[in-house]
C-alpha cells in the first residue's frame, strides 16, 4: 500500500520540470502530540504499521521526538519520507529562514529532510520574496530534497510567479468532505504542485455526519475510513493525525476502502467547513 506520486518543482521561467523526487501518498501527521513519549510511540507504531511519511513542524514542538523515533524504528532513513515547515513566526527574511531550516535539522538530528514548507504565508507581504529565496537555497544546500508551502491560497500561489526562481512542489491545504476546495485544488496543481491535504477528518467534528455514517455503512468501512479514503482518491498526499494506535492502523487501512459509485453523495457534503486557521483567505 505504499504508493508514491511525484513531486518537483517547475522553473519560472523556462516551465521545465526540475528536482523531481517520489513522495508517499499516505502518512502520519503529528501535529498536537506532545513530547514525552506520546509522538515517539505514535511514530513508532504508525512505522511498524507500514506508514513511510511523517509530517511535523517546528511549531509542534516534537521534532526531537519525530527524530529519535526515525532513528529507532529500523527502517532505513531512505524509506522515510519526512517533513516539517517553518513556522509563520520564523518566516521573516533570508537569513532567518536558513537558520530556521538547520535548527529543524538540529531538532530532527538529521543531514537532510526530505521535504520543507513555509507553514504559512509570511504576514509581512514585503518578507515573502525574501523567506522564499531563503527556502530555494536550503534546496540548493541540500539539507532538503523539495520545498514547498502550506495554507497558501490561489492568490498567493500566483503571487510567487513574479519573485520565484521555482514554483512550490507541495501546497498543504485542509481538504476534507466538508471542505472540497476544488479551485485550490486546481490552483496549486496549475503551478506543478501537489495539494497535501491535512485533517481530513475536520479534526473529528463532523465524524458523526449522518450523510457520512450512511456512506460508510454503505461501502462496509468506518466513517472516518470513507473520509479519509475520499481525501485520498481526490489525488491529495494526506495525512491523518492520531496518538492512538488502533487509529493508527484504522487510518492506514482505509486505502483499501473502495467509495465507487458514492460520488454524488459525497459532493452535496461541502459546506465550506474550515475546522483550523485559514490563512489561505488573507491578503
Amino acid at each position: 500500500m505504499h504508493e508514491t506520486i511525484t513531486i518537483g518543482h517547475t522553473s519560472v521561467e523556462s516551465g521545465e520540470r526540475l528536482h523531481q523526487i517520489e513522495m508517499p501518498r499516505f502518512g502520519l501527521g503529528v501535529w498536537q502530540l506532545a513530547e514525552g513519549g506520546q509522538c515517539k510511540g505514535a511514530i513508532l507504531h504508525a512505522i511498524n504499521s507500514g506508514y513511510r511519511l511523517i509530517d511535523t513542524a517546528r511549531a509542534y514542538s516534537n521534532e526531537s521526538e519525530t527524530g529519535e523515533a526515525i532513528r529507532e524504528s529500523g527502517v532505513e532513513r531512505d524509506e522515510l519520507f519526512v517533513v516539517t515547515k517553518l513556522r509563520r513566526m520564523d518566516a521573516v527574511s533570508y537569513d532567518e529562514t536558513i537558520q530556521h531550516c538547520r535548527k529543524s535539522l538540529d531538532n530532527l538530528g538529521l543531514d537532510r529532510m526530505d521535504l520543507y514548507l513555509v507553514h504559512a504565508p509570511p504576514e509581512d507581504i514585503d518578507t515573502r520574496a525574501d523567506v522564499w529565496r531563503g527556502m530555494e537555497e536550503c534546496l540548493a544546500r541540500g539539507w532538503t530534497r523539495a520545498i514547498g508551502v502550506s495554507n497558501y491560497g490561489a492568490h498567493h500561489l500566483d503571487a510567487m510567479r513574479s519573485y520565484a526562481t521555482i514554483m512550490p512542489s507541495v501546497n498543504q491545504i485542509e481538504i476534507h468532505p466538508w471542505l472540497q476546495r476544488p479551485a485550490l485544488h486546481a490552483a496549486t496543481e496549475a503551478i506543478g504542485a501537489v495539494p497535501m491535504a491535512y485533517s481530513p477528518l475536520a479534526r473529528g467534528d463532523k465524524i458523526s455526519d449522518e450523510r457520512l455514517v450512511a456512506i460508510a455503512e454503505s461501502v462496509g468501512c468506518t466513517p472516518a475510513q470513507a473520509a479519509i479514503k475520499w481525501v485520498y482518491d481526490t489525488g491529495a498526499i494526506t495525512i491523518p493525525k492520531s496518538s492512538n494506535h488502533g487509529r493508527i492502523d484504522e487510518n492506514y487501512a482505509s486505502l483499501s476502502v473502495d467509495l465507487a459509485g458514492t460520488e454524488a453523495d459525497f459532493a452535496v457534503m461541502e459546506e465550506e467547513y474550515v475546522s483550523g486557521w485559514n490563512p489561505t483567505a488573507e491578503t
